[in-house]
C-alpha cells in the first residue's frame, strides 16, 4: 500500500506496449477509493472521447479497435496514454504508457561472400531495424543452419560466426527477420573455403571488436570478439576498471564472445577484449562499452497526512534510477505551480506547504521519470478543521521603535473567543521565502508584543493566530513595517606623535561600526571650546595627520562615523606634544650618517680587541706551559750539580768525561736495554760524602732518576753545555764520619755559568 491514497489509488496502471497494425489494443487501468470514481483517458495530454475506434471498458480500461500508425485524417494511434481517476477527495494520474507500432525496415545490412582457408574464421553479418526487436535466423542452402554445431555461432544483431572451417561448410547463407509485423529474407551470400589448413605463423588479430552498448536491466547483453591467428589465439575479457566480471550470468559464446544475461546497472562499464598468443605475451585488443538503464523507482514513498490549518505539511519522495530521474509535482493531477508557501527542496525530492489552509487538501502526486521508464506515487492532504474556532484576530498594527525593535499590537477575533488559550505572532523577514519564519507566543490576555533583535533598515512581516485546544484560527492580515536605519558605533582611535608640531590619529576598520559613509574628525586645544573640523574622511580611510600643533598645551582629538541616519558616538582622545620636545632638547638629533659609521668603527675595533685578546691569552698559555717545563730542567740540573763534589780543575775535564761518559751511556743503556743507573756507579764517581741537605737532596736526585716513570730523571740537555767554576772555601774542620775534605760547604755550590 506504500505509495498509495487509500481515499483514492490505482490497483493497475497501464504499460508500455507495441501494437500491431489494424489490430485491437488494450490499455489497462485499475483503481481503488471511495466511490463514486470517475475514470477519463488522455493522449499526449489531450482528453480521449469515445468514439466508434477508441472507447472505455466497464473496467476503465481503454479499447482501441484497430490501431493504425497512420489514419487518413494525418492522425495516429501512437503516443503517451495515462489514466486520470477522481472522487471527492481529489485526482490521481497514471504513469505515462508509450504505445508505438509494430514495424520492420528493410535489410541495410546484407551478408557478404567470402573465401576463406581452411581452419580459418567466417563471419556474416545482416543487420534490420524493427519494434518489436526482430529475431533473426540463418539458412544455408535454404536450410536453417544447425545451431547444434559447436562451431557455429549465431550472435542476436544478426552475426553468424563459423570457426576451423572445413570444406563441407562452403555453401549459400542467408538470414531470415521475423517480429510481429513482418517476415523479411536478406540476400543471399557464398562461403568458400580454399586450400588446406596454412602452418605459416601469423600474428593474433581481432577481427570484430565488442560494439558499444546501451540496454536496460534484466535484458542479455552480447560483446562480439572474434580473432584469428596461427597458432590459434586465446580470448579473455576484462572490464577496463579492474573490477571482476564476475561468474554469475556469464558466458561464453562461441570462441570468444561475452554474454551477460539478467543485466544490472553494476555490469555498466568498459569492456576489453583480448587475443592472445599461447605461451607468449604477444596480443592484440579492443573494448566496447555497455551502458545499462534502470527505470525509476522508488525508495521512499510520500505518505498521507493529517494536518491542522496553519500548520506546516511536508511531503517526501525519493526515487532512483539510471540515469537518475526527475520528479515532477501534481495537485489533484495538475503540474503543482510553487509559491510563497509551497516550496520545493533536495531537487524537488521535498514537497513542504506552510501555512496550510482548507484550499490545500488535495491527492499530491510524485512523478518519478527518466529515459527508461516512470513510475508514480500519491499521497493525500486532509486539513483539519474545527467548528466553532475563533475567527482571525482583528486590527494588527506595527510601529517602528527602533533599528532593532518594532511593536506588534492586535485585537481580539470578532467569533469564538472563549476558547482562545493563547496567540502566536508570526515573525518573517520580507524578504526572506516562507520557511525562514519564525513564531512567537503569547498570553491570551495580551495583545501586543515587543519584537526585539531585529536589523536595522529591514522590512519585517506579521500576522496573528489565534489558538485553541481543538486549533487555530485562520491567519490575520500581514503587515509589513521596517526598522530604523542603526548610525554606526565608535570607532577604535590610536593617536601617535610623530614630532614636535604633527601628531597622527589612526584607527581601524570594523564590521562592528555597522554601514557607514565616512569619518568625521575633530581636534582642539583643552582649554577652548571651539573645535576645528570636522575633517570629513572617506570610509576607507583609516590614519590622518595633524600638522601646525603647539607643543605647548594639550590637545583633544576625537573621532566618530557617520551614515544617512546620523552621527555615531565618538571617541576621544588626548595628547600632549611638550614631552617629546624636551626629548627633543636633552637629546639633540643625531648624525646617522656619522652615527654609523662610528657604529661600523666601534664593531671593527670590537673584533680586533677579540682577536687581539685571543692571541695574548694562547700565549699566555704557552708561556706558562714552556715556563713549567724550564723550571723542571733547571733544578733538575741545579740538584745535580750541588750534588757533584769540588775537584781540581787539573781534573775537571777528566771528571767531566767521566761523568759525561757514564751519564751518556746510562741513557744509551736506557734506550737499549731499558735499565736504571746502577747506583754502585755513582758511589764510586762519587765518593765525598755530602752534608746532611745535600744527601737528602741526593737520595731525592736518585730517586728520581731511579723512577722509570719520571720524565725528568735524565736531563735531555747536554753536561758539556754546562762548566763548573771551582772557588777556594774556607779551610774546613775535619769531618768526623771520615767524609772527604773536598766536600763543599752547605752554602757553597758550583755557578752555571751556562
Amino acid at each position: 500500500d506504500f505509495g498509495r491514497s487509500s481515499e483514492l489509488a490505482f490497483v493497475v496502471e497501464p504499460s508500455d506496449d507495441i501494437a500491431v497494425q489494424e489490430q485491437p489494443l488494450i490499455l489497462y487501468c485499475q483503481v481503488e477509493g471511495i466511490q463514486p470514481i470517475t475514470i477519463t483517458w488522455r493522449k499526449n495530454g489531450v482528453m480521449i472521447v469515445d468514439s466508434e475506434n477508441a472507447f472505455m471498458l466497464a473496467n476503465g480500461s481503454l479499447y482501441v479497435s484497430r490501431f493504425q500508425r497512420v489514419r487518413g485524417d494525418g492522425s495516429s494511434d501512437e503516443g503517451e496514454y495515462d489514466c486520470m481517476a477522481q472522487n471527492h477527495y481529489g485526482l490521481v494520474v497514471s504513469r505515462k504508457a508509450k504505445i508505438q507500432a509494430a514495424t520492420m525496415s528493410d535489410f541495410h545490412i546484407h551478408p557478404q561472400n567470402a573465401v576463406v582457408e581452411e581452419g580459418g574464421v567466417a563471419r556474416f553479418q545482416c543487420q534490420i531495424h524493427g519494434l518489436p526487436e526482430p529475431v533473426i535466423l540463418w539458412h544455408k542452402n535454404s536450410m536453417p543452419v544447425n545451431t547444434d554445431n559447436e562451431r557455429y555461432t549465431l550472435l542476436p544483431k544478426g552475426v553468424l560466426q563459423i570457426t576451423g572451417l572445413r570444406a563441407e561448410d562452403s555453401g549459400i547463407f542467408h538470414c531470415v527477420a521475423t517480429n510481429i509485423a513482418n517476415v523479411k529474407f536478406s540476400r543471399e551470400a557464398r562461403l568458400t573455403v580454399s586450400g588446406s589448413h596454412s602452418t605459416v605463423y601469423k600474428d593474433p588479430m581481432i577481427l570484430v571488436g565488442p560494439e558499444n552498448l546501451t540496454l536496460t536491466v534484466h535484458q542479455t547483453a552480447v560483446l562480439e570478439c572474434i580473432a584469428t591467428g596461427n597458432p590459434r589465439p586465446i580470448v579473455s575479457w576484462s572490464r577496463l576498471d579492474g573490477r571482476p566480471i564476475g561468474v554469475e550470468g556469464i558466458q561464453v559464446l562461441g570462441t570468444g564472445n561475452l554474454m551477460i544475461s539478467d543485466l544490472t546497472v553494476q555490469h555498466s562499464g568498459i569492456y576489453v577484449c583480448a587475443a592472445n598468443k599461447p605461451g607468449t605475451r604477444v596480443r592484440r585488443t579492443a573494448q566496447g562499452s555497455l551502458v545499462v538503464q534502470a527505470p525509476a523507482e522508488f525508495v521512499q514513498h510520500p505518505q498521507s497526512i493529517s494536518r491542522p490549518v496553519g500548520t506546516t505539511a511536508i511531503f517526501t519522495c525519493i526515487a532512483q534510477g539510471e540515469p537518475p530521474p526527475q520528479i515532477t509535482w501534481l495537485r489533484n493531477g495538475q503540474i503543482l505551480e510553487t509559491s510563497d508557501h509551497i516550496k520545493l527542496k533536495n531537487n524537488n525530492s521535498t514537497l513542504s506547504i506552510y501555512g496550510i489552509n482548507q484550499a490545500d487538501e488535495a491527492i499530491y502526486q510524485c512523478l518519478a521519470e527518466n529515459s527508461a521508464g516512470s513510475t508514480q506515487a500519491s499521497a493525500r492532504l486532509t486539513v483539519l478543521w474545527a467548528d466553532g474556532l475563533p475567527s482571525p484576530p482583528q486590527g494588527v498594527k506595527a510601529e517602528t521603535v527602533s533599528a532593532t525593535t518594532i511593536q506588534v499590537s492586535w485585537e481580539k477575533p470578532l467569533q469564538n473567543t472563549k476558547e482562545i488559550i493563547g496567540y502566536v505572532l508570526h515573525i518573517r523577514k520580507a524578504a526572506d521565502p516562507v520557511e525562514m519564519e519564525y513564531q512567537e507566543a503569547v498570553s491570551k490576555s495580551t495583545f501586543q508584543q515587543l519584537v526585539t533583535d531585529l536589523e536595522p533598515s529591514t522590512s519585517y512581516s506579521f500576522y496573528i493566530k489565534a489558538y485553541t485546544s481543538r486549533g487555530a484560527s485562520k491567519a490575520s492580515e500581514v503587515t509589513v513595517v521596517s526598522t530604523l536605519g542603526e548610525v554606526p558605533a565608535m570607532p577604535s582611535l590610536f593617536i601617535k606623535v610623530i614630532n614636535s608640531t604633527t601628531v597622527q590619529a589612526t584607527w581601524e576598520p570594523s564590521i562592528k561600526l555597522g554601514q557607514h559613509e565616512g569619518f568625521k574628525l575633530y581636534y582642539r586645544k583643552v582649554h577652548l571650546s571651539q573645535y576645528t573640523g570636522p575633517v570629513l574622511l572617506a570610509s576607507n580611510i583609516t590614519a590622518y595627520n595633524i600638522t601646525h600643533l603647539d607643543a605647548s598645551v594639550v590637545y583633544e582629538v576625537k573621532l566618530l562615523a557617520y551614515n544617512q541616519h546620523g552621527d555615531g558616538n565618538s571617541t576621544v582622545r588626548f595628547v600632549s606634544l611638550r614631552e617629546t620636545v624636551e626629548r627633543t632638547v636633552l637629546n639633540p638629533p643625531c648624525d646617522c650618517m656619522k652615527d654609523e659609521q662610528n657604529n661600523k668603527t666601534s664593531t671593527t675595533g670590537i673584533i680586533i680587541g677579540i682577536h687581539i685578546g685571543v692571541t695574548c691569552i694562547i700565549f699566555c698559555i704557552l708561556f706558562l706551559m714552556f715556563g713549567y717545563r724550564g723550571r723542571l730542567l733547571m733544578c733538575k740540573n741545579v740538584q745535580e750539580q750541588l750534588s757533584t763534589p769540588q775537584i781540581p780543575r787539573s781534573q775537571r775535564s777528566a771528571t767531566g768525561l767521566v761523568l759525561n761518559g757514564a751519564t751518556r751511556r746510562d741513557r744509551d743503556d736506557r734506550d737499549l736495554n731499558g735499565k736504571q743507573l746502577d747506583m754502585n756507579e755513582l758511589e764510586r764517581l762519587f765518593p765525598a760524602s755530602p752534608s746532611q741537605e745535600q744527601q737528602e737532596k741526593g737520595i731525592t736526585s736518585t730517586h728520581s732518576l731511579s723512577d722509570p716513570h719520571d720524565e725528568t730523571q735524565i736531563s735531555t740537555l747536554p753536561l758539556d753545555e754546562f762548566s763548573i767554576i771551582e772557588e777556594q772555601p774556607d779551610p774546613l774542620p775535619k769531618n768526623p764520619h771520615g767524609s772527604s775534605p773536598a766536600a763543599p760547604a752547605p752554602d757553597q755550590g758550583p755557578a752555571n755559568e751556562g
